[in-house]
């Protein structure tokens, strides 16, 4: 885009290249945060989901037994025992993006007749819950990893835009009209000194 080679002009720019440097700086703490907690976040998946393979893996020692689950009428299975109802999260602010935090998975109260099921039916809902909860605390934080990533790539965007884009432009459309300006004072001078020579030569 051209620019007017003007004083104005060149007042124009000079503040928006005070802007650009001002705001620059303020960009990268925040795209450095955001890498931080996006680092953050994805160390706490793995150990979530290595804790959920590890309870998994503990059902390995009454796997046999937990095959009787399919022998229950239907309405007596253990996935009717372990119903998850409500994900609670609450909203926290990082680096300016609003993200859930989990607090905690609620199941509906379901109530059953210990006589109507093996011993290790308490110990299979326990151990369920327990799977059921990792997972809800591992999504959350795939989601909080989503929005900091559409953060982080908008906030990088705009960074490379300021570093490689509006500051250079800036300081050569200050360049340019300088050299202009410079050049017209320059030949306004010269006209000056060409003047008063003439001035002088004719009242002689």
């Amino acid at each position: 885009m051209a620019v007017k080679l003007t004083k104005n002009e060149l007042k124009l720019q000079k503040d928006h290249l005070k802007q650009f440097q001002r705001y620059l700086p303020t960009l990268q703490l925040k795209k450095q945060q955001l890498q931080s907690v996006m680092m953050q976040v994805t160390a706490e998946l793995e150990k979530v989901e290595a804790e959920r393979l590890r309870v998994v893996a503990g059902l390995d020692d009454w796997v046999a037994v937990f095959a009787e689950n399919t022998e229950f009428p239907a309405d007596m299975r253990l996935d009717t025992l372990v119903r998850p109802k409500d994900v609670l999260c609450r909203d926290h602010n990082i680096a300016g993006v609003i993200v859930p935090v989990f607090e905690e998975l609620t199941f509906e109260e379901l109530s059953y007749d210990v006589a109507d099921y093996p011993l290790w039916v308490d110990t299979a809902v326990v151990t369920l819950r327990e799977i059921a909860r990792l997972d809800a605390l591992a999504k959350t934080l795939r989601t909080q990893f989503e929005l900091l990533g559409q953060e982080l790539r908008s906030t990088a965007q705009r960074v490379n835009l300021f570093e490689k884009v509006k500051i250079p432009e800036a300081k050569e459309n200050i360049r340019v009209i300088g050299i202009y300006l410079g050049d017209q004072q320059t030949a306004a001078v010269v006209r000056g000194k060409i003047a008063k020579k003439k001035l002088q030569e004719a009242a002689q």
